[in-house]
């Protein structure tokens, strides 16, 4: 029906006749004259109806905000005086001669003519309109580059597209399952993935060194803006390769990526150790474009009478650490440092203690604080002396287990430098490894920190020996403060696997229930293989410059996991439940509250 895109014409199209398809984005009528701005996926372009083409007047004169056109017409420059240089059509102009009304619309939910401050429920209500707009079409598109790249670059690399099921049996990787009831099985469930991991080291057995796919993964966990309940991961597996060839080609891909579709360049990603980024910035994914460090204190209070930093102090699972923020002292409202009290009280801290350096040079008495007389004049100045503390500074101050210190000192760091604008880059790539193989479950055992197949740094024997000294083979890129991708190299041989499990204090009838097949597999000889997944959405959102991945994904789910368009989850009939040898349990609150 169209020869052109809207959004594609411009003065090297001067004279030519066009056909367009499209939407009204807007409609003017200027002194008899009507101006059509028509839309489509690839941009706007300006359609002018005279009264003299009786018929396409009369018919654009009826057109309304989001009804569907056809236009026929020949293209010409602007008007001197009217060209308008913030559009890529904004030189040209299309002078209609046939105009067809291909359907009209009702009157949209919302305006999208223009930036329209519409709530996220409505939009995702009417997420079709929604995604009409614009900028959000820009963003899909944007999505579109982006996996082009990525099977363009693998496939040139040798790798494969191999899918693998969604249907799967349920196995532990970190979060709750997402199960499906089978009807010829009454009783037994499916699981659908939360990742193709086995499915793609059991490829790499069979011999597919190179695999990749571009696959839906579903994990039932609590939700943030940058999480959802079903999402598309790059996930990429290889046989003979060590980590740092892994790395080096992911971040080739990644650097890529950026640079064609953004004309950014991440430059090389450092590499730091998980222990440092914990130390230095309470996270493993640490947004390197903020100067704000940790710098632990522990033996400089390691005596001081003030149990809040004595004990994790003298804890060897406590911490006590500093941050401080230049001139902060001298930006910083009372309840604004309140408000950051409050703040890293999410993050299971106590409270947030603070000095103010006023006048350095008058000792203790140039200091400002609730907590100096704890400390002492000594400890105090200590403190300033071992932080180079400066006149106007502010420092904050974290103590409680390592745990909850590096969560809310982290996320305080990380805060303030949003608040204050403290970046010192536009982008910060790294990549962290050296990660422990395991961590406490809080209940007197271990578990894996990324996930039972991945390889440590030592042997059999020595792992057990000393599991929580550990490390693994693991790998995460980072880039502004978000994990974008992570991965290991595995585990192949059998004895090791079974060394893990162990320390995972899993059984062997609960290996080979779970994990048999794998075991088996890794009987005939399994090769040396690794890989890595990347979040397509988190990559996607930094891409479009956005802080929520809702915003790159066609219909995404809210945080309580649902769709509002559609109304998932929902009910199903007593029929279906009674196929599926389901009965609803009713909660007991709600069968009294009736």
């Amino acid at each position: 029906m169209r020869s052109h895109y809207c959004g594609d014409l411009n003065l090297s199209h001067d004279g030519q006749t066009v056909t367009l398809c499209g939407w009204v984005h807007r409609r003017r009528d200027h002194g008899g004259v009507i101006f059509l701005d028509l839309r489509d996926r690839e941009g706007i372009t300006q359609v002018v109806i005279d009264p003299d083409t009786e018929e396409a007047f009369a018919l654009a004169d009826k057109a309304r905000s989001e009804y569907v056109l056809k236009v026929t017409g020949r293209v010409r420059p602007r008007p001197e005086g009217t060209i308008n240089p913030n559009m890529p059509t904004g030189e040209i102009e299309v002078l209609g001669k046939d105009v067809e009304i291909l359907n009209s619309a009702q009157t949209p939910p919302f305006q999208l003519d223009g930036y329209t401050d519409v709530g996220e429920e409505v939009r995702l209500r009417y997420r079709y309109m929604d995604l009409r707009r614009p900028e959000m079409q820009e963003k899909l598109i944007m999505r579109s580059k982006a996996t082009r790249i990525v099977r363009s670059f693998l496939e040139e690399q040798g790798f494969l597209d191999i899918e693998t099921p969604v249907l799967t049996k349920a196995t532990p990787e970190g979060a709750r399952d997402y199960l499906v009831p089978s009807r010829v099985h009454p009783g037994s469930f499916y699981a659908l993935p939360q990742s193709p991991q086995l499915f793609k080291q059991l490829l790499m057995v069979s011999g597919f060194d190179r695999y990749y796919q571009i696959v839906k993964c579903f994990r039932d966990e609590d939700l943030r803006a940058e999480r959802q309940p079903e999402f598309t991961q790059i996930d990429i597996e290889t046989s003979f390769m060590n980590e740092e060839q892994i790395m080096g080609n992911a971040e080739t891909m990644v650097r890529q990526m950026f640079g064609e579709l953004i004309n950014v360049d991440l430059g090389e990603f450092p590499h730091m150790t998980f222990a440092e980024a914990m130390r230095r910035f309470g996270s493993d994914k640490p947004d390197l474009r903020i100067p704000l460090e940790l710098v632990d204190i522990d033996e400089l209070v390691s005596g001081v009478d003030f149990k809040v930093f004595k004990g994790p102090a003298n804890d060897s699972k406590g911490r006590v650490a500093a941050l401080k923020l230049p001139e902060g002292g001298t930006k910083l409202t009372r309840k604004q440092i309140d408000d950051y009290g409050k703040y890293v009280g999410t993050y299971g801290a106590k409270g947030l203690a603070w000095i103010k350096v006023n006048a350095l040079e008058n000792g203790i008495e140039g200091l400002q604080s609730p907590i100096l007389k704890f400390l002492g004049e000594d400890v105090a100045l200590n403190i300033m002396s071992h932080l180079e503390a400066k006149n106007g500074d502010i420092i904050f101050f974290g103590a409680d287990k390592a745990s909850v210190v590096n969560d809310s000192m982290g996320a305080l760091r990380c805060k303030i430098g949003a608040d204050l604008n403290l970046y010192i880059s536009d982008w910060a790539p790294l990549w962290v490894v050296d990660f422990p193989m395991f961590e406490e479950n809080g209940k007197g055992g271990l578990t894996a920190l990324h996930h039972p197949f991945t390889a440590p740094t030592c042997s059999p024997q020595e792992l057990e020996a000393n599991p929580a000294e550990a490390l693994s083979r693991a790998y995460d890129m980072v880039i502004n403060g978000y994990e974008v991708g992570g991965g290991s190299i595995r585990i192949y041989d059998q004895d090791m696997q079974s060394a893990v499990f162990r320390v995972l204090n899993i059984q062997k009838e609960e290996q080979e229930e779970k994990f048999g097949f794998l075991l088996d597999a890794l009987k005939f000889g399994a090769p040396p293989h690794g890989g890595l997944a990347f979040g397509l959405d988190r990559l996607v959102m930094l891409l479009c410059g956005t802080d929520s991945i809702r915003e790159v994904i066609a219909f995404p789910k809210t945080q309580s996991a649902s769709c509002l368009m559609t109304q998932a989850p929902s009910p199903v009939d007593a029929e279906q439940l009674h196929e599926l040898n389901i009965r609803i349990r009713r909660d007991p609150a709600s069968a009294t509250s009736h």
